[in-house]
């Protein structure tokens, strides 16, 4: 009987049936979605996210200035992930070799991966972050993550996460292990995965929470499968000395908001230039550019890059749909943008025309009809 198949049912005191892989595809990634999990496939046979649609492959820019996640693609790995179990029939049962991604951000779930890759341990100032390990200590035979691992548990006087039967652990194809903790207390913890050089917890240790996703348990690659051990199924709460170590390295996701300051009046300007009258491509100017003039109320933390990409990547299908002139649209998104954000023109030009470029290749037409 598939491992994965065991897992799937773990909840029932019956033996589940046999299942062909196609079958088990799909119910893993639907029991993920019943725990609350958001998912997303995988490529055939490996753990990387299944590939966007060609334009969003030729055409690369952020997940929110896209509509393919809107029209229940899969682009952008988790970003489009789902709870949706129409959707997830739909993906799954049209691709049944696809594997199961889940959000982690989403499902509010912070999982430690630990990595078993022999190779050679870095001075003793890199293995935890943060904390030097004194010259007599004696490191003879250190090799992996679960070592590092287990030496900052030793420090802290805690058992290590790698030896926490209390919570659903899955070994990896390579030797390694994830171990799934439950966040549970509104906090958003930051992953250490693909997001920040300088945010690390140990050597061959990574975090992956808000802004990464893990393999769901039961799913198979190539390389072998994603099995859990023996124990619990689902993620017990993050232990308390974990979660302060991952605030003093840098996870925790900053709650303050930025001090507001007035929008620049020239934000305010361009808006009121380009949607002087009342017809209803001004009013649909006016709404496009207004998130962008918004921008400009706080220092920092407002996400412009995302904002400016998806007004210009919207702006552009307008003007492929031939609603407004190229020349009046890229005049005010640009003088609104630099507005909002001044003494940042040569990357406001570069986002403008990555966003412009996309959106000429896919005319919108509002309404069903131009004005």
């Amino acid at each position: 009987m598939p491992a994965g198949l065991r897992f799937i049912h773990s909840d029932s005191r019956q033996p589940a049936p046999a299942a062909p892989v196609a079958e088990l595809s799909l119910a893993i990634a639907q029991w993920c979605a019943r725990r609350g999990w958001p998912v997303h496939p995988l490529a055939a046979g490996h753990k990387r996210p299944a590939a966007n649609c060609s334009e969003c492959r030729t055409y690369p820019h952020p997940p929110s200035g896209c509509p393919c996640i809107e029209l229940g693609r899969w682009c952008h790995s988790f970003h489009a992930a789902t709870l949706d179990q129409s959707r997830i029939l739909r993906w799954w049962g049209d691709h049944p070799r696809f594997g199961t991604g889940v959000a982690c951000g989403a499902a509010g779930l912070v999982v430690i991966d630990i990595d078993a890759h022999p190779t050679e341990p870095p001075g003793r100032d890199r293995i935890l972050s943060g904390i030097p390990i004194p010259a007599p200590v004696d490191l003879t035979g250190l090799a992996t993550g679960f070592h590092t691992l287990a030496v900052l548990a030793e420090l802290r006087g805690e058992r290590s996460p790698a030896d926490d039967d209390s919570t659903l652990r899955v070994s990896t194809p390579s030797g390694g292990l994830h171990v799934w903790y439950r966040a549970g207390d509104g906090r958003r913890w930051l992953s250490s995965v693909g997001s920040s050089a300088t945010r690390g917890l140990a050597w061959q240790v990574d975090v992956r929470a808000c802004g990464s996703y893990i393999v769901a348990p039961g799913t198979t690659t190539r390389y072998g499968s994603y099995t859990p051990l023996r124990g619990p199924r689902v993620p017990a709460p993050l232990p308390a000395w974990l979660a302060d170590e991952l605030k003093r390295t840098g996870h925790l996701q900053a709650t303050s908001i930025p001090a507001a300051r007035p929008a620049p009046p020239r934000a305010r300007q361009a808006i009121a230039a380009a949607t002087g009258g009342q017809d209803r491509v001004q009013r649909i100017l006016g709404a496009i550019l207004t998130p962008v003039a918004t921008c400009g109320e706080v220092a920092e933390g407002a996400g412009f890059s995302s904002v400016l990409n998806r007004a210009a990547y919207t702006l552009g299908g307008l003007i492929a749909a031939d609603y407004i002139s190229s020349e009046v649209a890229e005049q005010a998104l640009r003088e609104t943008a630099v507005a909002a954000r001044p003494g940042q023109e040569r990357r406001i030009d570069q986002i403008v025309h990555s966003g412009l470029t996309a959106g000429l290749k896919r005319p919108l037409h509002v309404g069903g009809r131009r004005p």
